[in-house]
């Protein structure tokens, strides 16, 4: 049986970058839904909003739990020495921008109006604050 195209290996300092990166995304989650808990917001996506959390995590990104998502599948990646992972991540990132977050951007902005626009203007979609003067 023919087999598929696989890339290179990846390096050896891979295997710890990526468990880095998956420990790193593991606690970035975790900090994400207990900030939504402390602040009593509904953490399921088809669910409509309760709060708009915009402390810890959500200081830094509108989308910590997606940022975390993504963060694992590069980390999977070095863990597991496969770089399909590595083009996964931009690819479900994508994915993820187009069916869900922007979606719940208007939801969150019907309901939350100038707080919303506020924290809009304040922090970065996927990672960042914004500069301000």
């Amino acid at each position: 049986m023919a087999r598929l195209w696989a890339p290179p290996a990846l390096s050896t300092g891979a295997f710890a970058a990526g468990g880095l990166l998956v420990g790193l995304a593991l606690g970035l989650d975790l900090w994400a839904m207990l900030e939504m808990r402390r602040r009593r917001a509904n953490i399921l996506p088809h669910r409509a909003a309760t709060a708009l959390v915009t402390t810890g995590p959500f200081a830094w990104s509108r989308n910590p739990i997606y940022l975390a998502n993504g963060l694992l599948l590069l980390g999977l990646g070095g863990l597991f020495d496969n770089a399909w992972f590595f083009v996964a991540a931009p690819v479900a990132a994508f994915a993820t921008d187009r069916l869900a977050i922007r979606r719940e951007e208007r939801h969150l902005a019907a309901l939350f109006g100038a707080a919303w626009s506020v924290y809009v203007g304040r922090v970065r979609r996927w990672l960042g604050r914004r500069m301000t003067s």
